[in-house]
């Protein structure tokens, strides 16, 4: 469940909260709440910084108990760095900081008031909002897997308030992409022996028959092969689990044109016969996160009974060696009509979203946009911090990008130009499913613009930014936040 947010216009020497959280800089500055409360404590926060036990370093808390002169039982002073520095970056690295230490203490509730730092550029909604999602993104926890417990007496953050007025909006808005983030972080983080495709479209159904006005349709591996999907039916041939073309749709929007989303789902990447290396294999069942990231945008948008028409789809197949699997050299038949080289069935991903796609025209969409971890290739060019984007559509791109960057979900723009079309060539078929050596990501894309052809169209490559690395990493979520906004804007 996600955390329950609210505005409150509480003082902080007399609000009896479980927990106040306040800042303080690097040269000692306290923020208008941390100094009411010192002056309220007869100096006791002042007495921590000239004694050297706080020093305000961004990413940094300190907890104060039992202080007496105001009703707080705890206070948690968060670091917020150089205030000649403090800029929407570091408020959101400050109230991550802030969650993380709330989530691991025994409270039920607490009060921030960190929103009425001064951020230029952003306003309170935005403070509002960004607060909300980065608390709540820290008090996540995986546990689905782990050996049930009984039920702790120990209290878990369960609500918070931030300090300030008007924003409203922004917590309903952080309250569906709350919604949006959590499930779509729980079946990334799922093992592919329980989040295989059959799992994820139950999870489709289940949010179509929790919302009034969604309609779900799961298409199964006959109505693919009767609609040609000879390209996605290619990558699924390996597995014992059945592909499965999820369809969600949402009409809030009239007679409108829908918006298309369309993920990518592998449930687990292998590299089929064309094996990956067994170091780090793990991380494949994270392969899926394109498709989680879509259903969470969906079910973002449902719950802000966003006024547009949506269409969701999750293209959910696993990529397995055995003997029936696709080879190198296969050539495969799209759902478009276009022949396909195989070079590397480790390039399965372009593969099955094109079929999706072709079939997410079938609806006349005004917008198509993608999602995938698609390339090795994209980590190599932008690490974690920013998906890949591409589009030849300037108006497109360009709103995407102001979302990511107004979300902190960032994005960053490759090229696409026609230039890197021909390392695509084939000998054998219409284009083959794998570039040369160089621009891995780009010439992916190129492999999808293929299918998108007469469409607005634009594809996010979050091979970095869905998961943190290592054995310990979780899924991020990403990108429900800059979609989402991306969404919200279109009604505006």
């Amino acid at each position: 469940m996600t955390l329950s947010f609210s505005m409150t216009q509480a003082s902080p020497e007399t609000a009896a909260t479980p927990c106040a959280v306040v800042g303080v800089f690097t040269d000692g500055r306290l923020t208008s709440a941390a100094e009411r409360i010192d002056a309220a404590t007869s100096g006791a926060i002042q007495r921590l910084i000239g004694n050297g036990d706080v020093n305000g370093k961004l990413g940094s808390s300190w907890l104060l108990h039992t202080l007496t002169g105001i009703a707080a039982e705890r206070v948690l002073l968060v670091g917020l760095g150089e205030q000649a520095k403090f800029d929407a970056a570091a408020f959101n690295r400050a109230l991550d900081e802030a969650g993380r230490a709330l989530s691991n203490l025994p409270v039920v509730s607490a009060i921030c008031w960190l929103t009425e730092i001064e951020v230029v550029g952003r306003d309170a909604s935005w403070l509002t909002r960004t607060a909300a999602l980065a608390i709540d993104h820290q008090a996540y926890r995986y546990t689905a897997t782990f050996k049930p417990k009984e039920k702790s007496a120990k209290a878990e953050l369960a609500s918070i308030a931030f300090v300030g007025e008007g924003a409203d909006q922004a917590l309903q808005q952080a309250t569906a992409i709350a919604r949006g983030v959590r499930p779509a972080r729980e079946v990334g983080n799922l093992p592919p022996n329980i989040c295989n495709p059959a799992y994820i479209a139950t999870q489709a159904r289940a949010l179509a028959a929790e919302h009034a006005g969604v309609e779900c349709e799961v298409l199964e591996r006959e109505d693919m092969e009767k609609l040609g999907m000879g390209s996605l039916l290619g990558v699924a041939r390996g597995s014992a689990n059945a592909p499965k073309l999820i369809v969600l749709r949402w009409n809030g929007g009239g007679n409108a044109k829908p918006y298309a989303l369309v993920g990518k789902g592998i449930t687990f990447d292998s590299g089929g016969l064309s094996l990956k290396p067994g170091a780090g294999m793990e991380e494949m069942k994270f392969d899926m996160c394109g498709a989680a990231g879509m259903l969470g945008t969906f079910l973002a948008a449902v719950e802000l009974a966003l006024p547009l028409n949506l269409v969701c789809i999750a293209a959910a197949v696993e990529n397995m060696p055995d003997g029936n699997a696709y080879r190198p050299s296969d050539v495969l038949t799209s759902m478009s009509g276009q022949t396909i080289e195989v070079l590397n069935t480790d390039a399965e991903g372009r593969l099955i979203l094109c079929d999706a796609l072709t079939y997410a025209q079938k609806f006349e969409p005004q917008v198509i946009i993608d999602a995938a971890t698609l390339t090795g290739a994209c980590v190599v060019a932008l690490g974690k911090y920013a998906s890949g984007l591409m589009s030849e559509d300037e108006d497109l791109a360009a709103q995407l990008l102001d979302a990511g960057s107004r979300t902190l979900d960032r994005a960053w723009r490759l090229p696409l130009w026609a230039d890197y079309q021909s390392s695509l060539d084939s000998a054998f078929a219409d284009v083959a499913n794998l570039g040369g050596k160089y621009a891995g990501a780009i010439t992916a894309a190129c492999f999808l613009s293929r299918f998108t052809s007469g469409y607005r169209w634009a594809h996010l490559d979050i091979a970095g930014s869905a998961w943190n690395e290592g054995r310990k990493g979780l899924a991020t979520g990403r990108p429900v936040p800059l979609l989402t906004q991306y969404l919200i804007d279109r009604c505006a």
